[in-house]
């Protein structure tokens, strides 16, 4: 593994304010991802998991502090250049998977890559063998409904992939699984990262899916503390 973090969070603090009321989600917030890691962050509902997602895909915006994406500070970006790194840079998945409902798989997962402006040829090809990795060569013109809730979230890996990214992000992504899908899923995640080194940022609150990572931190309050090797 390379010593350069592929992401970075460096005092990243976020306050929602509520009538009079300032309210702090997350406090002073800093983490480092390097390539090939596996890093779970657990928490309670409530406890700043998806609001820190957020702020580290570029999906909002912090009160204090920064986010570093490779060599580039995010939260200095304009919408633009923020728009081309949460395409090119960043794959997300996210626990009700957010699959376009009148598209088969096929086009779901090609998707990013007619934002990134991959000639369809070369798309279509990476999409099919997208979807044959996550074991749904069979199910390529099948549109979500038509799929089990195992295979929308295959379906959403895959999609994730599409643009070879520095790093995936996913919240709660096993939430709306049973526990047989919650096997496969984290199986499947954990060989990608050991086979390829994708390198995977997760939340959940289920402490037993952390154990699948190789790091885990705690979030509570919006104080993020740990970085236990599993």
């Amino acid at each position: 593994m390379v010593d350069t973090p592929i992401l970075q969070a460096i005092n990243l603090s976020k306050t929602y304010r509520t009538g009079k009321l300032d309210v702090p989600a997350l406090r002073n917030v800093n983490l480092k991802v390097k390539k090939g890691d596996f890093i779970a962050i657990q928490g309670p509902s409530g406890s700043g998991k998806t609001t820190l997602l957020n702020l580290l895909g570029g999906l909002d915006t912090s009160t204090s502090g920064e986010v570093w994406i490779e060599n580039a500070n995010i939260t200095k970006m304009n919408e633009r250049n923020l728009s081309d790194i949460r395409c090119r840079r960043i794959g997300f998945i996210f626990q009700f998977y957010n699959l376009i409902p009148k598209m088969p798989a096929l086009d779901n997962v090609e998707l990013p890559m007619i934002f990134a402006k991959i000639p369809k040829k070369l798309r279509r090809a990476k999409a099919e063998k997208l979807l044959e990795a996550v074991d749904l060569r069979h199910r390529i013109q099948h549109r979500p409904f038509e799929l089990s809730a195992g295979e929308q979230q295959r379906v959403a890996i895959a999609r994730a992939l599409a643009n070879d990214p520095a790093i995936i992000l996913m919240d709660e992504p096993t939430g709306n699984l049973d526990e047989e899908n919650t096997r496969n899923i984290m199986k499947l995640i954990r060989e990608l990262n050991k086979a390829q080194e994708q390198t995977f940022v997760l939340t959940t609150h289920n402490l037993s899916i952390t154990k699948h990572a190789n790091m885990v931190y705690f979030l509570h309050d919006g104080e993020l503390t740990g970085n236990q090797l599993t």
